[in-house]
């Protein structure tokens, strides 16, 4: 299993438990997220703190949660970047993409202050 998903009151967060997220299980997270999607979740927090790589197909699963969030007018938010996945994100410019911060409860914050604009 590569990830494992909490319901919360308005999100789901999603703890990344695979140490790489590459082709070998890019698309089952992909599959995962769509799968949320499909079942009406809108938000999504995304723990990333156990991995330490992400390749391309990881990237891909990520950019696709973040279209179905932003199509179902909801927020993807990831959480907990290893130094060398920030960097990796830094410099394919991902990081302008997506809402990154360093903790769960800064991401709940995030997501309550998005609700009450």
């Amino acid at each position: 299993m590569t990830a494992e998903t909490s319901e919360y009151g308005n999100y789901s967060l999603m703890t990344i438990k695979a140490s790489t997220l590459d082709a070998s299980n890019g698309p089952e997270l992909k599959s995962e997220f769509v799968m949320l999607n499909s079942q009406g979740v809108k938000n999504i927090v995304v723990d990333m703190s156990a991995c330490t790589y992400c390749d391309s197909s990881g990237l891909r699963a990520l950019l696709v949660a973040n279209r179905l969030c932003d199509d179902a007018i909801g927020t993807l938010i990831l959480f907990g970047l290893q130094p060398d996945v920030e960097n990796i994100f830094r410099l394919s410019m991902l990081h302008t993409m997506f809402l990154i911060v360093h903790t769960r409860e800064e991401a709940e914050e995030l997501l309550l202050r998005k609700e009450s604009m």
